[in-house]
C-alpha cells in the first residue's frame, strides 16, 4: 500500500470528480492521503474531505504564496487543531522567494507563527520552501522546529539543505518532479536521503509525474514517485511503499488515532 502524503483533493479540479479520484486510489492501492490546507477560508473544504472519508486526513495552515488574506494567529491554528482530530499537521507553511519578491517580512512572520502553533499543538509541520534555503533553515532553527518535527514537502532544493533539515529531525518528501527529465540534480539528492526519512507525494492536482506529465495529477499517481525512488535506491517498489507508509504514520502520529 502507498500513501500520498500531500495533495489538494479539495481543489475544484479534483473535488468535482472525487468519486473517480477515490476509486483510482483504491485501484492503485493508495491506502491514505493527506489533504493539505493552503488558506483558512477554504479550510472547511479540507476538513470536510477528512471527516467525510476515513482514509483522508487534513492539515491546517496558510501557504506562503497567499498575500493579503486572513492571517492565521497562533491561537487560531492551535484551536482548530485541538477541535478536530482529523487535523494531523500544521501547514503548509514556509518561505517562497521564487514567486514573490520585495519585502517578505510578512511571509517570515507567518512562518514563525506556524512553527509556534505546531509546538503548542504538538503536531508536525508541513514546510514549503523555494529559493529560500538560508532563511528557511534559520527560522526553523531559531523557532525550535526540531521540537515538532515535520516534512520538507515537494522538495526541490539542494542536498545541503536536505541534510540541514534532516539534522532538525525533518523528513524529505519527493513529488512527481523527481521523474522529470530535467531533475537529475534532484534525483542525485534523493539517492543520498535514507529511505527511512523519505515521504512520497503528488501535490495534486499539480506536477503529474511521467508518464502522465502535462495531465491533471491525482493521488493515484504517487505510485510513479515510489517507482522512481525504488530505482534510485536500488530496491523493490514494495519496500519503498512499506517504508514510506511507516514513515508517514511515525511522523503524523495523530493518524493512528483514526
Amino acid at each position: 500500500m502507498y500513501i500520498d502524503s500531500h495533495c489538494h483533493i479539495n481543489f475544484p479540479e479534483l473535488k468535482s470528480n472525487i468519486d473517480n479520484v477515490l476509486s483510482n486510489m483504491e485501484k492503485k492501492r493508495i491506502s491514505n492521503a493527506l489533504c493539505v490546507s493552503v488558506e483558512l477560508d477554504s479550510f472547511p473544504e479540507v476538513l470536510a474531505m477528512a471527516e467525510g472519508y476515513d482514509h483522508i486526513y487534513a492539515s491546517v495552515g496558510v501557504h506562503p504564496d497567499y498575500e493579503d488574506i486572513r492571517e492565521p494567529s497562533v491561537d487560531e491554528l492551535v484551536k482548530i487543531a485541538a477541535d478536530h482530530q482529523k487535523v494531523v499537521a500544521i501547514g503548509e507553511t514556509g518561505l517562497d522567494y521564487f514567486r514573490l519578491k520585495g519585502d517578505l517580512t510578512w511571509q517570515r512572520d507567518r512562518f514563525r507563527n506556524h512553527i509556534r502553533a505546531a509546538k503548542e499543538a504538538k503536531l508536525p509541520l508541513i514546510i514549503h520552501t523555494r529559493q529560500a534555503q538560508d532563511d528557511t533553515i534559520q527560522i526553523m532553527s531559531e523557532e525550535g522546529a526540531n521540537q515538532t518535527r515535520g516534512v520538507m514537502h515537494c522538495f526541490t532544493e539542494s542536498y545541503e539543505m536536505a541534510k540541514q533539515a534532516l539534522d532538525l529531525d525533518f523528513y524529505i518528501s519527493f513529488s512527481g518532479i523527481i521523474t522529470f527529465k530535467n531533475a537529475e540534480d534532484l534525483r542525485e539528492t534523493a539517492k543520498k536521503i535514507p529511505l527511512d526519512r523519505i515521504l512520497i507525494e503528488t501535490d495534486s492536482p499539480y506536477l503529474a509525474p511521467v508518464p502522465n506529465r502535462g495531465k491533471m495529477n491525482e493521488p493515484s499517481n504517487v505510485v510513479y514517485v515510489a517507482e522512481k525512488i525504488a530505482e534510485l535506491h536500488n530496491c523493490s517498489v514494495d519496500k519503498v511503499a512499506e517504508q514510506t507508509s511507516k514513515n508517514f504514520f511515525d511522523l503524523f502520529h495523530r493518524c493512528q488515532l483514526n
